[in-house]
Formats: C-alpha cells, structure tokens, sequence
C-alpha cells in the first residue's frame, strides 16, 4: 500500500542544473565567510591578552566583526539580501541602531560599575 501523505521534495526541484551550481557556489562562499571572520575572532582572542595595550581595539573588532556576521546572515539565510533597498534598510537600520544603543548602555554602565569599585572598594 503506497502512501499520498509523504512529499518526495527532491523530485520536486523546479531549477536547472547551472541554477543549482550557482546555489551550491552561494552556500560555500557564506560557510567561507562566516569561517574565517570565525577563525580571525578565535585567534585575536587566543594572540592579543587582555591586560596589552592593544585590548580595546580587539574588542571593538570583535563588536564590528560580530555585528557584520549577524547582518550578513540576517541577508542571507532571511532572504534579505533578495529584497528591494529600502526593505533592506527598513529592517537593518533599527537593528544596527539598537545594537549601537546597547553598546552604549554596556560601556556606560560598566565605566559606572568601575568608577563605583574604585570609590567604595572591591
């Protein structure tokens, strides 16, 4: 007895071949991408220590770099990066602006956490 309610959804592929070599080409350009920003993280992590001069420029490229992967797959795995312009900004813009906003608030409140530690004690 043959089931009806089982989707065979690899028969149902409405795209040539080139088409799915271009989908394929995408896929291993966006593994790339997200794998080395990864790995440059990792190893700025692992080289630069924390109590270096160099410290608070690692963190802010750890932000940037952490805001770009966040956008690059909010465009790609959401299909934004398929969308018009405007719809792009309509929806990335606020996003970069709260982040940008809870940065703010991290730095502001821990330079109050340190300037509290350092008037009252540890």
């Amino acid at each position: 007895m043959e089931r009806d309610d089982i989707i065979e959804y690899s028969l149902d592929g409405h795209h040539s071949e080139e088409a799915g070599v271009k989908i394929r080409k995408k896929i291993w350009f966006v593994t790339a991408l997200l794998t080395v920003i990864t790995a440059v993280e990792v190893a700025l992590g692992m080289m630069i220590k924390q109590d270096s001069a160099a410290w608070p420029f690692v963190k802010w490229g750890f932000i940037i770099m952490t805001i770009v992967k966040a956008g690059y797959i909010v465009l790609v795995f959401m299909h934004l990066g398929e969308e018009r312009k405007s719809l792009k900004y309509f929806i990335l813009v606020p996003y970069f602006i709260f982040m940008l906003y809870m940065i703010f608030i991290l730095l502001w409140e821990g330079t109050a956490y340190g300037e509290a530690l350092q008037i009252y004690g540890s």
